[in-house]
């Protein structure tokens, strides 16, 4: 049985969006057995991947170099005898573990200049910001310079409904509720600044999701503020669980993508064409004025007119419009 061992983005998003990549190897190698190494952060996600038969946390701390406990977690896989491994961040660090551990066929995109350190290398495209990130994720699924075949297959995480109730009762949530998620981990200018005055508008309960980063981005809204106060397995419970999810270009966007929940994903410095939610229950709205998509995590031009111009009359009409 053929055995991979797949390197994890260091984002939730990330990681939801190289999940068509898991796919497509299940696809074209019968009884492949795929293992995922995932900083702590991530593994909840990628535990709940119908295509990964193992996640191995990785015990370093973001941006942590570690060299000895990465040589020593190599060692220790090597017993695995792992065939190949697949390394999406493209930093020198995150190829060290699959040296370590002799695995023959290395993958992955050049990064770093990881010559060596992988021994299969995609050259990066030119202008990676304006490439479909799960297409990108998935040409490593082909031999290098030929493109995946379309349509990708959809993320898709797994849950269970009682745990789903045991968490809502857990947090006093009742049937119907809305989960909005207001933070965006990269910077504010990823950030609609409206939540507050959507929530006030909004007959249904709300329920505030996100994590402790995300404090003051959700300061004020009203419902339920649970920003912080979840795992994220819970807050993966609560979104399987609602009846929509209003996010920014996020993690938990991400997350509402994959368990197939209608959204409104709101979209300003970055680009649903680069990061996109992959559901046909979400609906992008993105005002893609001249400026935009930047990237940036603080408006550079002051005025943010990519979110300050998205009303909350059309987000409030796009969740009118969502399926049910």
């Amino acid at each position: 049985m053929p055995r991979i061992l797949v390197v994890a983005p260091n984002w939730i998003g990330d990681a939801l969006m190289a999940q068509p990549l898991l796919a497509r190897l299940q696809e074209k190698i019968p009884g492949v057995r795929l293992d995922v190494l995932a900083p702590e952060w991530v593994a909840p996600v990628a535990r709940r991947m119908p295509e990964v038969d193992a996640v191995i946390a990785a015990p370093f701390r973001h941006g942590e170099l570690g060299l000895r406990a990465r040589w020593r977690l190599g060692r220790e896989l090597r017993s695995r005898a792992y065939d190949q491994a697949i390394v999406l961040p493209n930093t020198w660090k995150s190829a060290l573990v699959p040296f370590f551990a002799d695995i023959p066929l290395r993958t992955g995109y050049r990064g770093e200049s990881r010559y060596g350190l992988l021994n299969l290398i995609y050259r990066n495209k030119k202008n990676t910001k304006e490439a479909s990130m799960p297409l990108h994720y998935a040409a490593l699924s082909e031999p290098p310079g030929k493109a995946p075949g379309q349509p990708l297959p959809a993320p898709r995480l797994r849950f269970a409904a009682h745990e789903v109730e045991a968490t809502k009762r857990k947090f006093g949530i009742a049937d119907p509720y809305a989960v909005l998620c207001p933070g965006a981990e990269y910077g504010p200018a990823k950030r609609w600044p409206y939540f507050g005055e959507l929530a006030e508008k909004l007959s249904i309960q709300k329920v505030l999701l996100g994590s402790a980063k995300d404090l003051e981005a959700s300061a004020g809204i009203s419902g339920t503020n649970l920003v912080g106060k979840t795992t994220l397995d819970e807050a993966i419970d609560l979104i399987a669980g609602a009846a929509y999810v209003v996010a920014n270009d996020s993690g938990l966007m991400h997350v509402a993508a994959a368990l197939n929940r209608p959204q409104v994903a709101l979209f300003g410095s970055s680009s649903p064409e680069h990061t996109p939610p992959l559901s046909a229950a979400a609906r992008v709205l993105w005002l893609k004025v001249e400026c935009s998509p930047c990237f940036e995590r603080v408006c550079p031009l002051g005025h943010f007119r990519c979110m300050r111009e998205m009303t909350v009359a059309t987000v409030s009409e796009a969740i009118q419009n969502l399926p049910r």
